[in-house]
């Protein structure tokens, strides 16, 4: 009888939901619907083993120690026979063949190919800021991967000043940063407010508020259009005084191999449900390069919801991909944020309190009693009882919503139940965090904290309190 061979598992890309896949494909012994186990190869074009993107700036801003955003170290990889290739960049892929070809003008050959390929910066169309070789002015910074961060920190000590470009998440996080290692730090948003894409204009207003009582400056509604030896110029003519500038205005998904692979691509790469492109069935996508019904996701819990369903699938599993809700979190000393779901554009009836004074907002989208988005800003004590009512789809009383942002009685008599989901990247509930002895152990065997961080500070608690449940009151 000849023994079938092993199958070639070619993943490209080392990120996040590369490593989630991979972590996922492990716990499920690493073998095919055949009971075939599979022999991988990851191909990472950073140098570095995988980390934690998402807390670059924490790691900028001195809240956390290189060495402790990463995610599996080399070793992890070699226990578990998985061929890591770092400092190793694709070219493009030989469909026929069934090979990816490499930069150094070698090939490595697949039967199943998962793109992770994550997405790249947005360069802003502002003159002046590349060089005539096709270079960034040396003042100019891109902040998307470990080597940008050090840079940046390594030109902090000579920078007076600094402006960031883009208002969204990664901008309100780079400036947070810099403006804690005593930087003047002011940010250029071109839409009308903060954040603009999860939050409403009064949410916008508030965290301009939060931030510029912290010492940022926000400029909302102008561009910046020329960087010249003086600073940086906006479209309304003023001139920011800068010593570095710091790109933060979005990304796109990476899908120049896969376009030229002539896989379909539209934003990002088109799959199914089972994260299968929809061109050819031996390779994937997954994380910030894929597309499924139409949406592409910059988020982690998403991207790890796709790693899962794919190492199931993958492995001989039912598991379907159905669409990934959206969590985006951001809590910092003085500056707490939490999206679910996607409240700007969601329909429904909108239950809203706000208090410029204390730096609170708070705003609930609720359809047929169920609450369908929401964006806090300030206080985030109920962000983990929210969350579980946001996923079980819990059907509120006429007077829960308002209650629930008031604190009254009716949210205070919820508590955190044990399948609760503490971690909306890992999807960890509240009784697996309680089950744990201390962070090291949390972070070992259920991946909470380690991707956006937001959850920190409630598994803290939990741990603290293990012998009951949390009320979040």
């Amino acid at each position: 009888m000849t023994r079938q061979a092993e199958p070639r598992l070619v993943v490209v890309g080392s990120g996040m939901a590369a490593t989630r896949f991979l972590e996922q494909l492990v716990g499920r012994g690493g073998t095919d619907a055949l009971g075939r186990r599979f022999r991988v190869t990851v191909l990472g074009d950073e140098p570095h083993a995988p980390y934690n993107r998402i807390l670059l700036s924490a790691v900028l801003e001195g809240t956390h120690r290189r060495e402790e955003i990463t995610l599996r170290d080399p070793q992890w990889y070699d226990e578990h026979g998985i061929d890591l290739r770092l400092g190793t960049r694709a070219l493009g892929i030989d469909r026929d063949a069934h090979r990816v070809l490499l930069v150094d003008g070698t090939s490595v050959g697949y039967d199943r190919l998962v793109l992770a390929t994550g997405s790249i910066p947005a360069l802003p169309p502002i003159r002046g800021l590349v060089r005539r070789d096709g270079t960034l002015r040396p003042d100019v910074h891109a902040f998307r991967s470990l080597d940008d961060s050090r840079r940046l920190e390594a030109a902090i000590p000579a920078a007076r000043r600094a402006v960031v470009v883009g208002g969204g998440l990664l901008g309100v996080q780079v400036a947070r940063a810099l403006t804690v290692r005593g930087v003047s730090t002011e940010v250029v948003e071109g839409s009308g407010h903060l954040l603009s894409s999860q939050l409403d204009a009064a949410g916008g207003r508030i965290l301009q508020r939060e931030l510029r009582r912290l010492g940022t400056e926000v400029y909302a509604g102008t561009r910046a259009v020329r960087m010249t030896d003086e600073g940086l110029r906006l479209d309304n003519g003023f001139v920011l005084e800068t010593d570095l500038v710091v790109l933060a205005a979005g990304g796109r998904p990476s899908t120049s191999m896969a376009r030229r692979a002539g896989l379909m691509v539209r934003r990002g790469v088109v799959v199914d449900g089972r994260l299968t492109t929809v061109t050819d069935d031996a390779i994937h996508a997954i994380g910030d390069c894929a597309e499924h019904r139409g949406v592409t996701t910059g988020f982690v819990p998403p991207a790890w919801d796709q790693a899962g369903v794919l190492a199931e699938h993958l492995t001989g599993g039912p598991a379907v991909h159905d669409g990934s809700r959206s969590v985006a979190r951001l809590r910092a000393p003085g500056l707490d944020l939490a999206v679910l779901g996607d409240p700007e554009r969601t329909d429904g009836e909108v239950v809203e309190m706000s208090n410029p004074i204390t730096g609170s907002h708070r705003k609930l989208v609720v359809r047929d009693g169920i609450i369908v988005g929401a964006a806090l800003i300030g206080d985030l004590s109920r962000v983990g009882l929210l969350t579980q009512l946001y996923d079980r789809g819990t059907v509120l009383g006429p007077h829960e919503p308002g209650d629930l942002l008031l604190g009254e009685a009716a949210a205070a008599d919820r508590e955190l139940a044990d399948d609760a989901e503490v971690c909306a990247c890992a999807g960890v509930p509240a009784g697996r965090i309680r089950a744990c002895g201390d962070l090291d152990e949390v972070r070992a065997t259920t991946r909470a904290t380690t991707g956006c961080g937001g959850c920190t500070e409630v598994v803290r608690e939990l741990l603290a309190f293990r012998s009951g449940p949390l009320a979040l009151a």
